[in-house]
């Protein structure tokens, strides 16, 4: 049997747009308060995906979030028609609209946490939302990511849901960004890499003092029983506190792994040399390569700014790997160095493919950020929701889809307008349509 691993973007939303909302995310604070183009966004993150489809892979469509997200803003006390809460949100507590504004779900690497079959001790793909508790505007998500990823693997012969982890500081879960896999084929059992930022319970362990550590130890460990992982299949280890200190807020802005390839800067981990060992004594059959960008070579800067870690690294169908780098790659002359000599090495990763993705860059996420991803057998392909998987006749008809209903220019002003709840909300609905997802969004099961 055939496996494989997929790639699940998700679309960005109408209401893309630049708040500056992530403290400890470089380029979300830098570009607060900028003019945004979702629909340009939008296309600029479907245009990936097809090119991933065009080289071979397989794409998969996430949707995005119900925003605005008047249910929250209710809950926050803000009463009236829908007019007159916005219009009260703006006035009294614009952070509070901002954040029920937001478009951050577009980022699926922290949508969720997944284990193939292969990992599972049931021999089912695990699927947890991740709680994202450490900023507000993404804490309001995982009920609705729950909805929309079930409604994606709904197949319950294959595919096995668990709720988010309990919105507490002690299991701050931030989803794949901080997991990765190896392995030597993905239908083979691999290591899950479980990267957390600080412990809530061991005082004995270093923690960032400037940034938040947004992935704890416990929660890992926590995400690891609820899909039945054992010690050869899971493996705790912990970033270096002081690239969280300098901006890196997620594993994945400075390491990126890919079955026998982990790709990483020298200053990612507390110890990389004894992660090096973990994972050879726990993959014994597997010849890794462990590709260590040396802060002469990269600065560390360089590397947060151009996002080199946060590309995808993808296996084609040649055999070869390729990384998928966003084009600030291209523009920045250490990190372009660097990936030319890159391909003279005796790597696997023999190709470099740059693609514009500047309206998620400049929010603070690269190509990685977008993508959530699955290893799955054949069969389990075939049990995904087939109307969620990118083929020529879905591209256009997303393309179209965002033609008809996204704004070309939003700012702040934007969001006291009440024609744009129903702007988003008719072209989510249009939306669930298309993927056949059901009534996912809470507009939609109140009518």
């Amino acid at each position: 049997m055939k496996h494989y691993e997929v790639n699940f973007d998700g679309l960005v939303g109408p209401t893309h747009n630049y708040a500056g909302l992530s403290f400890g995310n470089v380029a979300s604070l830098s570009n607060a308060k900028a003019i945004s183009n979702p629909k340009e966004a939008a296309k600029q993150g479907l245009a990936k995906m097809k090119s991933l489809h065009d080289l071979g892979l397989i794409q998969g469509v996430l949707a995005p979030q119900e925003r605005p997200d008047l249910t929250t803003l209710r809950r926050l006390g803000f009463t009236g028609a829908n007019a007159k809460v916005l219009e009260k949100a703006a006035s009294q507590s614009p952070q509070a609209l901002l954040a029920c504004y937001s478009a951050s779900s577009m980022w699926t690497a922290n949508a969720a946490t997944i284990s193939p079959s292969a990992d599972t001790q049931d021999g089912r793909v695990h699927i947890t939302p991740a709680n994202l508790i450490d900023k507000f505007h993404r804490s309001i998500e995982p009920d609705v990511t729950g909805a929309i990823l079930k409604a994606t693997f709904r197949d319950s012969k294959y595919f096995i849901h668990h709720r988010h982890l309990p919105s507490h500081p002690d299991f701050g879960d931030e989803g794949a960004a901080n997991h990765t896999r190896l392995c030597s084929d993905y239908g083979r059992a691999g290591l899950e890499l479980f990267v957390y930022g600080r412990s809530c319970y061991d005082s004995s362990l270093p923690f960032p003092k400037k940034y938040p550590a947004r992935q704890t130890l416990e929660a890992s460990q926590a995400v690891a029983r609820l899909h039945r992982l054992d010690e050869d299949t899971a493996l705790f280890v912990q970033q270096n506190p002081d690239v969280i200190d300098q901006g890196v807020f997620h594993n994945d802005v400075i390491a990126v792994g890919n079955q026998n390839v982990l790709f990483y800067h020298e200053q990612a981990f507390v110890d990389a040399l004894k992660l090096q060992d973990d994972i050879r004594h726990r993959l014994p059959d597997t010849q890794m390569h462990f590709i260590e960008v040396a802060q002469q070579q990269v600065g560390l800067d360089d590397a947060v700014k151009s996002y080199l870690f946060n590309t995808q690294l993808v296996s084609l169908n040649d055999g070869s790997m390729a990384i998928i780098a966003p084009t600030d790659c291209e523009e920045t002359p250490s990190v372009k160095a660097y990936l030319d000599e890159l391909l003279t090495k005796n790597t696997p990763i023999q190709k470099i493919h740059y693609f514009d993705v500047k309206q998620s860059m400049r929010n603070g996420g690269g190509p990685a950020c977008l993508r959530l991803r699955v290893a799955l057998s054949e069969q389990e392909v075939n049990a995904v929701n087939q109307h969620t998987i990118l083929d020529d006749q879905l591209f256009e008809t997303l393309n179209r889809w965002i033609e008809k209903h996204y704004r070309d220019r939003f700012s702040f002003d934007d969001m006291r307008d009440p024609s744009l709840i129903t702007e988003s909300y008719t072209a989510l609905d249009e939306l669930t349509q298309i993927l056949k997802l059901g009534s996912v969004y809470p507009f939609q099961q109140l009518n």
